[in-house]
C-alpha cells in the first residue's frame, strides 16, 4: 500500500550547511508522528520539504505517490494542510475569514457554497474558536490566534495534516484539546505530522515519534521505544525519567549535572 507522504533520502543544505541529512520518512494513514529533537535539529525544514515548500538539495518528497515537484499548488493542497511556525496576518480580517483560507484551493474564494460553510463551521467548533468567529484577529489573544490558524488547516479536511509546533502560545487545557484533536484525526484515518518540543504531550497522544538530530533522523518508533532516558540524555542533553504508568508514558526532566 502507498503511504499518503514518503520523504525519500532527504538532504538540504542551507548557505553551505547540511540542515538534513540522507532523511527517509514514510507516513501512513492513521499515524500521528512527532518530529522531536533539539532546536535546529532540522524538523521545520523537514515539514517545509513535505509541504512542498522548500526544495531539497537531494532526494524525493511524494505525496500519495506522486512526486511533490509534479503537483500544482492547488492540488497538493488539497492533498495537505500546513501549520507554520510563524503565523502572521497582512489583513484585517475576522477569525471566520481566516479559516475559510482553508478552503481557497477548493474554490472557496471565488463561492460560496454548503460544503465549504460546513467545512469552516465544523473547524471553528472542533477548534473552540467559534465563540469569536466573527471578530477581528488583532483583537484576539495569542492562544485565541493559535485555535484559529489550527482551525484554517482542519477546514481543508485534506488526508495530510503537517503542523509545526501547533501547541504552543497554548495553556495547558487547550494543549490537551488540541493533541486530542489531531490524534482524532490520526484515528479517523488522516496522517498527521507534527514537530513538537513538548515530549510529554508528544509520547501521551502521537502513534510514532521521530527523533532528529544534527539533522539525521536518529530514532523512529513508538513512544516506548523512542523517549528514553538515553536517547533524551545523548539528544537533549538532559537528565531524565520514563517510566509506563497506566500505560501512559511519564517523563521527568533535570539538566544534566557537572
Amino acid at each position: 500500500m502507498t503511504a499518503l507522504l514518503s520523504l525519500e533520502n532527504i538532504s538540504c543544505r542551507i548557505g553551505g550547511a547540511a540542515v538534513l541529512e540522507d532523511a527517509s520518512l514514510h507516513v501512513d494513514a492513521g499515524d500521528f508522528v512527532g518530529l522531536i529533537g533539539p532546536n535546529g535539529a532540522g524538523k521545520s525544514t523537514l515539514l517545509r520539504i513535505a509541504a512542498g515548500l522548500q526544495n531539497p538539495s537531494a532526494g524525493i518528497n511524494r505525496i500519495n505517490g506522486a512526486p511533490s515537484n509534479a503537483l500544482s499548488p492547488s492540488e497538493r493542497a488539497r492533498r495537505l494542510a500546513w501549520l507554520p511556525q510563524a503565523r502572521e496576518i497582512a489583513w484585517t480580517m475576522t477569525a471566520r475569514e481566516i479559516v475559510a483560507l482553508g478552503r481557497f484551493a477548493w474554490g472557496a474564494a471565488q463561492r460560496e457554497i454548503p460544503e465549504d460553510i460546513a467545512a469552516v463551521t465544523q473547524a471553528l467548533e472542533e477548534t473552540g474558536a467559534a465563540r469569536f468567529a466573527d471578530r477581528l484577529a488583532h483583537t484576539l489573544s495569542g492562544g485565541e490566534l493559535a485555535r484559529v490558524h489550527l482551525a484554517r488547516l482542519l477546514a481543508g479536511r485534506t488526508p495530510i495534516i503537517l503542523a509545526d509546533e501547533p501547541v504552543a502560545a497554548l495553556d495547558p487545557a487547550h494543549q490537551l484539546s488540541v493533541m486530542q484533536l489531531l490524534r482524532a484525526k490520526a484515528d479517523e484515518g488522516c496522517a498527521v505530522i507534527a514537530a513538537l518540543h513538548e515530549l510529554p504531550l508528544a509520547a501521551r497522544f502521537c502513534t510514532r515519534i521521530v527523533m532528529l538530530n544534527k539533522g539525521c533522523i536518529v530514532a523512529d518508533g513508538t513512544p516506548a521505544e523512542v523517549v528514553t532516558a538515553e536517547a533524551l540524555r545523548d539528544v537533549f542533553g538532559v537528565t531524565a525519567t520514563v517510566e509506563t504508568q497506566d500505560e501512559v508514558l511519564r517523563i521527568h526532566l533535570d539538566p544534566l549535572s557537572d
